[in-house]
C-alpha cells in the first residue's frame, strides 16, 4: 500500500434516495474508475456519525449492507485490488485516536466550526445551500431532542478517520472544507510536538485542483424546488427512494412542481428551479436525451423524465437483485482487516509519541 490515499465515505443510516444516488453515489464511483491503479481508494462506512442524530438502531446495522449494495449495483468493481471498503466502528483504532487527538483540540476551534452557517445565513443562500450540519440540528428539533455532544465533536472523528491511513485527498462539499482545514491543522500541531506521526492532506486549493470545478450536484425536491430532496424532511412526494416502485416514482414526476411557462425552453435554478430540477435529472439519468426538449411542452416533458426515472429504478433493482451478498461481506471483512492493520500501525506510532506505549 504505497500510493496516495484518496479517502471518501457515506453515512448510511438512512435509506439512499435518487438525489443521495445522482449527488454523492455515482460520484464517488466515478472516482473510482477514474483513478483505479493510480490512487489507493478507501471507501468507507462511517457508521459511528450515525449517532450524531436520531436514528433507528434496529435498523442501522442491515441499512449499512443494504446501501453498500447500492454502491454495487452503481457500478463500484469490488474487485479493484486498490480499492478498500470498510466499515468504520470495525475498526476500533478510530475511536482510540479520536480521544487522544480529543486531548489536542482547543475547545475554541469546535465553536468555531458553527462559523460557516452563519456566512451562508447572511448571504441569504437558499434551504438546499445550508449545510448538513444545519439540517441534522433541525432534524433533532423536529424530533423533539437536543444537539449531542457527538455532533459537537464529529470534526475531531473526521480527522481520525483522514489522518490513520494517511489519506491526502479528501472529496468534500462545500460544508466540510472547514473541517478539512481543521483536520490540517490539528496534524500539523501535533507533527510540531511530536515528530512526523500524520501525513498532512492536501490543502483545500489542492483538493479543489485534485476533484475538478466541476459544481456539485444538488438535486431538489419534487414538491419544493427550492429545498434539496432530503428524507428527513417530512416531503414524501417531493423524494424518490431507490426503492420506490418504478410506477410511484413516475407518478412523483407527473405530480412535480414547476412554473407557469408553456414550454421548457432553458431553464434555471434562480427563476424556475422546478423545470431545472426535472431537466438535471433528465440529464444525469440519460445524458443526451435532454438536446431536443427546449420546445417541449410541460405534460410531455415530464412523462419523458418519469419514463427515464422508471428505467432506470427497474434496472437498479434487478442489479441490487444480483449483487452476491456472500462476495460483498468476503470483500467487506477482508478490507477490515487490511485497514485494521494500517490503522493500528498509525495508532501504536501515536500511543508511544505520548505516552501510552514504549518506545
Amino acid at each position: 500500500m504505497n500510493k496516495e490515499v484518496i479517502l471518501t465515505g457515506l453515512r448510511s443510516n438512512d435509506e439512499f434516495h435518487l438525489g443521495n444516488y445522482l449527488g454523492a453515489i455515482l460520484p464517488m464511483v466515478k472516482l473510482q474508475q477514474k483513478h483505479a491503479g493510480e490512487y489507493q481508494l478507501n471507501m468507507f462506512i462511517p457508521d459511528l456519525h450515525s449517532f450524531t442524530t436520531p436514528i433507528d438502531h434496529g435498523t442501522l446495522y442491515d441499512q449499512t449492507h443494504q446501501n453498500l449494495k447500492v454502491f454495487v449495483a452503481a457500478g463500484l468493481d469490488i474487485d479493484q485490488p486498490d480499492t478498500f471498503i470498510y466499515r468504520q466502528s470495525y475498526i476500533p483504532a478510530h475511536s482510540e485516536l479520536t480521544w487522544i487527538l480529543d486531548c489536542f483540540t482547543y475547545l475554541g476551534e469546535l465553536n468555531r466550526m458553527t462559523q460557516f452557517k452563519d456566512k451562508a445565513a447572511k448571504a441569504g443562500n437558499d434551504a438546499e445551500q445550508i449545510t448538513s450540519d444545519i439540517e441534522r440540528v433541525k432534524e433533532m428539533m423536529l424530533a423533539g431532542g437536543t444537539a449531542n455532544v457527538g455532533l459537537f465533536n464529529y470534526p475531531v472523528l473526521m480527522a481520525a478517520d483522514i489522518l490513520l491511513y494517511g489519506a491526502k485527498y479528501v472529496p468534500v462539499g462545500e460544508d466540510q472544507r472547514q473541517h478539512l482545514e481543521f483536520t490540517r491543522d490539528l496534524a500539523e500541531r501535533f507533527n510540531k510536538r511530536f515528530g512526523e506521526m500524520f501525513v498532512l492532506p492536501a490543502t483545500i486549493k489542492e483538493q479543489a485542483k485534485f476533484v475538478g470545478t466541476q459544481e456539485p450536484v444538488r438535486i431538489r425536491s419534487l414538491r419544493n424546488p427550492d429545498r434539496k430532496m432530503s428524507k428527513s424532511i417530512d416531503d414524501p412526494a417531493g423524494t424518490i427512494m431507490l426503492s420506490d416502485k418504478p410506477e410511484e416514482a413516475a407518478k412523483k414526476i407527473m405530480t412535480a412542481t414547476t412554473d407557469n411557462q408553456a414550454k421548457v425552453g432553458s431553464p434555471d435554478f434562480e427563476s424556475r428551479p422546478g423545470i431545472a430540477n426535472l431537466l438535471q435529472i433528465l440529464k444525469l439519468l440519460s445524458p443526451g436525451s435532454e438536446a431536443n426538449v427546449s420546445e417541449m411542452n410541460y405534460e410531455d416533458f415530464k412523462q419523458l423524465v418519469a419514463k427515464n426515472v422508471s428505467a432506470f429504478l427497474s434496472n437498479l433493482h434487478a442489479k441490487l437483485k444480483a449483487v452476491d451478498d456472500r462476495e460483498l461481506m468476503q470483500k467487506l471483512e477482508a478490507d477490515e482487516l487490511a485497514m485494521r492493520q494500517v490503522a493500528e500501525a498509525t495508532l501504536l506510532k501515536v500511543q508511544k509519541a505520548v505516552g501510552l506505549r514504549p518506545l
